[in-house]
């Protein structure tokens, strides 16, 4: 799945384990004070004085290498071996 800034703090928080400490790393600390679960990214980075479309991009980017290294390589390497 990706992430869009529009999308609520507190269900990205569910999609993935590596959200919240991605989130504190980056300038927003309070990620699980009940306010924030219901801001959309674009909101909570807006508060924080982050660029949500960088913000996006790069946890994006770390989301596609986490899943990569969860399946034992890239994209293009899995079920290419016959």
């Amino acid at each position: 799945m990706t992430v869009t800034k529009d999308m609520r703090i507190g269900d990205l928080l569910q999609m993935n384990e590596m959200i919240a400490p991605f989130l504190m790393q980056n300038g927003m600390g309070c990620v699980y004070c009940p306010a924030s679960m219901a801001e959309s990214l674009e909101e909570a980075c807006m508060v924080h004085g982050i660029d949500s479309d960088m913000l996006t991009q790069d946890l994006n980017d770390v989301l596609r290498e986490y899943e990569e290294a969860q399946n034992g390589g890239s994209a293009e390497n899995t079920g290419n071996a016959q």
